[in-house]
C-alpha cells in the first residue's frame, strides 16, 4: 500500500474523473464529485480503508480510460454503426459495397 497523502489521493482521483467524463466541466454533474467529497470527509478516521479505497477508484478508472484508447487505436471498427463496419471491412480487402436502390 502507498503512503501517499489523501489530498494527494483525492485529486489524482478527481483527475481521473475530470479526464472519464465526456461532457464539458460546465455541464458536467457535480453528483459524482459531491460524493467522494463526503465520502473523504466521513472517512477520515479510518484513513487506512480510505487511501484502500480512493486508490482502487482511482486506478480502476485509469485502467477503464486507456481501455477505451485502446480500444479506439487499436480496433477502428469499435464505435461504428453496423452499415458503416460492413462498408470498411468490405474496403479493407479490396472490395467495395454495392450502392443500394433506392426507389423515389
Amino acid at each position: 500500500m502507498s503512503s501517499q497523502p489523501v489530498t494527494h489521493l483525492y485529486r489524482s482521483l478527481l483527475r481521473e474523473l475530470r479526464l472519464a467524463s465526456k461532457q464539458p466541466r460546465g455541464t458536467r454533474n457535480m453528483t459524482v464529485t459531491n460524493h467522494v467529497r463526503v465520502l473523504v470527509n466521513d472517512a477520515r478516521s479510518d484513513e487506512g480503508r480510505l487511501q484502500r479505497t480512493l486508490v482502487e477508484t482511482r486506478d480502476f478508472l485509469r485502467a477503464s480510460r486507456i481501455h477505451g484508447e485502446l480500444l479506439k487505436r487499436y480496433n477502428p471498427l469499435h464505435d461504428m454503426t453496423e452499415e458503416e463496419r460492413v462498408h470498411a471491412t468490405a474496403r479493407r480487402v479490396g472490395l467495395d459495397t454495392p450502392i443500394e436502390f433506392k426507389n423515389e
